[in-house]
Formats: structure tokens, C-alpha cells, sequence
């Protein structure tokens, strides 16, 4: 390319041949633009990895953790079954004892006898089972069977008699209290 340049000394004219500043090729802005596409696409799927990476692994601390959960309340509740079984075994004995005539209660027998429901207490207290204590309660549908509703002055839905002793397996109900509800 050729461009004409005055010189302030003679004020003629001259050409002079120039190359042009920057020589751009266009294969070479094509490819360029390429690679430019295939880092941004690139870049792309890397975030999509690491977020899915992200993801997996809150998923499997929270499977972890469930699992863990899970695992600890089956074991802490697997007697549950057995000593669900055993708790009508425990009614007949109170019942057993609470009918002794005074006569039966002084003998040798008998004194023997009163440490079978002592050590069975003993041995579901030591798994966990407590008593649901329900006279002079309000009633919770969550911890009572209402079985008689029984007008009461001043006893609106509260238990004034248990029929059947209910249990507590630590935090959750075994076997609801058979009760007498008062109505007022």
C-alpha cells in the first residue's frame, strides 16, 4: 500500500510504500474464535461437573446421616416386639398380687413369689419401659384409650380411672392407657 507524505523542507510530495499496522489472516481469527467458544463450552461443563459433584455429595451425607438415623433407631427399638409381648404377662401378675388374701401373704411362698414382678419391673425399666401414669391427667388421644366416658363434675376430659396400665418405650408409646374419661 502506498501513501503520499508532504516534507515541510521542500513541500513535495513523496510516496512511500507502508505495511499495514496489523496483519489479521482470517483462518487465524476463525480458529481463534473457536478456541475462544470451545474454552467458554468447556468452562461450562466444568461447573455443570462440580455442581453435580456438589450435589452427590450433600446426597450421600444425607443418605449417610438417614442410614446412620435409622440404623440407631432399630436397634434402640428392636426389643419392642418382646417387650410388647411380655406386657400382659406383667397385667397378670399386678392383677395375681392385688388379689391376695391376707392369709396367702404370710407364707414363705408367696414373699418368694412378689420378686418375679419386681425383677420383671426391673428388667423393662433397664430396656427403657415406663409406666404412662393417667389418673387425675388431662386425656392425649397420643397416650390414652378412652373406653368409658363417665359424667364427672369438675373432671371434663380428664382420666379418672386407668383400666390398663400403658407403657413408654423412651420417647414413643408402646401401648396406650385403657382409660375412663370424665365428661363434665
Amino acid at each position: 500500500m502506498t501513501a503520499e507524505q508532504t516534507t515541510p523542507e521542500d513541500g513535495q510530495a513523496t510516496t512511500t510504500d507502508q505495511a499495514p499496522a496489523a496483519t489479521t489472516d482470517p483462518a487465524e481469527q476463525s480458529s481463534s474464535a473457536e478456541l475462544q467458544e470451545r474454552i467458554a463450552q468447556l468452562e461450562k461443563e466444568l461447573n455443570d461437573y462440580k455442581d453435580s459433584y456438589l450435589r452427590a455429595m450433600a446426597d450421600y451425607k444425607n443418605f449417610k446421616r438417614r442410614t446412620d438415623q435409622e440404623r440407631a433407631d432399630l436397634i434402640r427399638n428392636a426389643s419392642a416386639g418382646l417387650l410388647l409381648k411380655l406386657l400382659p404377662i406383667v397385667d397378670d401378675l399386678e392383677r395375681a398380687t392385688q388379689s391376695v388374701t391376707a392369709e396367702i401373704e404370710q407364707t414363705p411362698w408367696y414373699s418368694g413369689f412378689k420378686l418375679i414382678p419386681q425383677k420383671l419391673a426391673a428388667l423393662l425399666e433397664s430396656e427403657g419401659v415406663t409406666a404412662i401414669e393417667a389418673v387425675g391427667e388431662d386425656f392425649d388421644p397420643n397416650r390414652h384409650e378412652a373406653v368409658i366416658y363417665e359424667a364427672a363434675d369438675g373432671q371434663a376430659d380428664k382420666v379418672i380411672a386407668d383400666l390398663q396400665k400403658g407403657y413408654m418405650l423412651r420417647d414413643r408409646v408402646l401401648r396406650p392407657s385403657m382409660v375412663k374419661v370424665g365428661q363434665g
